[in-house]
């Protein structure tokens, strides 16, 4: 049951998801690590609420025994306080989930956990491969058999046959690697070494922290903040980096684009627009800070006579206060958000007068009463959701509406790890603005330019694939993201 009700709620909030978050730890002090990656991945949590899971290892004990637990929820629904004493070790992995269509199950969740003939491996995995289906029938052939329906597990055997053949497991990561097309992060636990690797386009975030005698591997800097670790370092796309009391860090950058190519790069634009908290920074921008220069961009683009600019909560927020400062118009709060509503609320049912979006959010009468709104959001996908605010701004009593929106308008699907549908289903698909601004009722309507999109990230090249079609690896032929999802 609890499968449909999620499916469910996808299809009501009309917002975008990212695929999950990962996190590793190492300490040389031989301290327990468990503690810790269960902080960390609470700070993660907006990564992913559908499954969760840790692994761990005592470093000085069997060689490769692996202890772990995961489940299907939220990271304080999973884990109590019996599940966590029983997860003793100095190194560990753990991970939170998201995923994209189907398969959200607890033989799904991660981290994976491998027991092959070179001993143990733990894998966390955030992203989408879009040669999934070719790498997994090439395992079949040779007689692998499949637990989960997740390419991160194709990912992980192949990292374990490459291991038969080669003298480390870095070496091993690195072989893998060369067969994967896609978008990853992964962290790697082995029995005495943690892997961090990042896909050599970058679309998935992750750095590196030190506390005391440990070193930390995270999907976003937040997590570093909520441990106490200090930030040292992003991973740069591309790069394997492997970590070890006798060396610290060593990395390999063979994978790495070099010189002129470093332009191939391709962060998801949607980590600085949406899915990072706005606390983190990323490759060195801060989420925070583009988020307020997308609004300020909107205000030079697309101003409007009003009276208030208020955001969509979370995410539009800064943007809004962004739109704020560059046009002078007060910034406000109109709406109120539950923050108690979890992954598995029931879907009101169509005959009902109750709303999925009034459960979530509800105005603030008062604030928007007889004045006209400009109301910022990052993304319009579908349009449902949109609908239901701006109706909800006019029953509050609003003069005028004004939407504007921190991103451009989405013309294609992603298939790198982000849940954007097919063309089909996007309400910009063959739509004109003026009849998306009738779709959704509002006064009028404007989307972030396309060019934009760099200048909020101080120049860092993105992925723009979801926008204009062009992605940079060519998409596959056939739709993997039900089959294969995170």
């Amino acid at each position: 049951m609890k499968h449909c009700e999620i499916h469910e709620q996808k299809e009501i909030t009309d917002k975008l998801r990212e695929e999950c978050g990962v996190f590793g730890i190492y300490d040389f002090s031989g301290e327990n690590v468990a503690s810790t990656i269960y902080y960390g991945l609470f700070a993660l949590q907006h990564r992913g609420q559908e499954s969760c899971g840790i692994a761990v290892s005592d470093t000085k004990g069997p060689k490769g025994k692996v202890l772990s637990h995961k489940g299907m929820g939220l990271v304080n629904e999973v884990f109590d306080s019996e599940s966590m004493e029983k997860l003793a070790g100095d190194i560990g992995v753990g991970h939170v989930r998201y995923s994209t269509a189907g398969g959200s199950t607890r033989e799904n969740a991660q981290p994976l956990v491998l027991n092959y003939i070179k001993g143990t491996l733990a894998l966390a995995h955030n992203g989408n491969l879009i040669n999934a289906p070719e790498l997994r029938d090439e395992l079949a052939h040779d007689g692998a058999i499949f637990q989960t329906t997740i390419d991160s597990e194709v990912i992980a055997y192949h990292i374990a046959r490459e291991r038969v053949h080669t003298p480390s497991v870095e070496r091993a990561v690195a072989g893998a690697m060369k067969k994967l097309k896609g978008a990853y992060s992964l962290v790697v636990m082995s029995p005495r070494k943690l892997i961090g690797a990042r896909d050599p386009f970058g679309f998935k975030p992750l750095c590196i922290g030190k506390r005391e005698n440990a070193y930390i591997l995270a999907s976003e800097s937040c997590a570093l903040d909520t441990i106490g670790a200090e930030f040292i370092r992003d991973v740069e796309p591309g790069e394997i980096v492997t970590i070890t009391p006798d060396h610290g860090i060593q990395s390999d950058r063979s994978m790495c684009f070099s010189g002129e190519e470093q332009h191939k790069t391709a962060r998801c634009i949607f980590e600085y627009i949406y899915f990072g908290r706005p606390d983190s920074y990323m490759d060195g921008v801060s989420i925070y800070h583009s988020r307020i220069q997308a609004g300020r961009y909107l205000a030079m683009d697309s101003p409007v006579e009003a009276d208030l600019v208020v955001g969509v909560p979370e995410s539009g927020n800064a943007a809004a206060l962004g739109y704020s400062l560059e046009s002078g118009i007060p910034y406000g709060t109109a709406f109120v958000k539950n923050g108690y509503v979890g992954r598995t609320f029931i879907k009101p049912k169509q005959s009902s007068r109750e709303s999925s979006v009034r459960v979530k959010l509800n105005v603030l009468r008062e604030a928007v009463e007889g004045k006209r709104v400009i109301m910022i959001d990052d993304s319009i996908v579908r349009g449902t959701t949109s609908d239901r605010i701006v109706r909800m701004l006019r029953e509050a009593g609003a003069k005028e509406v004004h939407m504007r929106v921190s991103s451009p308008p989405f013309l294609h699907p992603c298939y790198f790890g982000t849940d954007v549908p097919e063309r089909e289903q996007l309400i910009a698909h063959n739509r004109s603005v003026d009849e998306i601004c009738r779709i959704i009722g509002a006064d009028s309507l404007g989307y972030l330019r396309l060019e934009r999109l760099s200048e909020m990230v101080d120049g860092l090249p993105v992925c723009r694939g979801c926008f204009t079609g062009e992605y940079p690896l060519d998409p596959p032929t056939e739709d993997i993201r039900g089959e294969y999802d995170r």
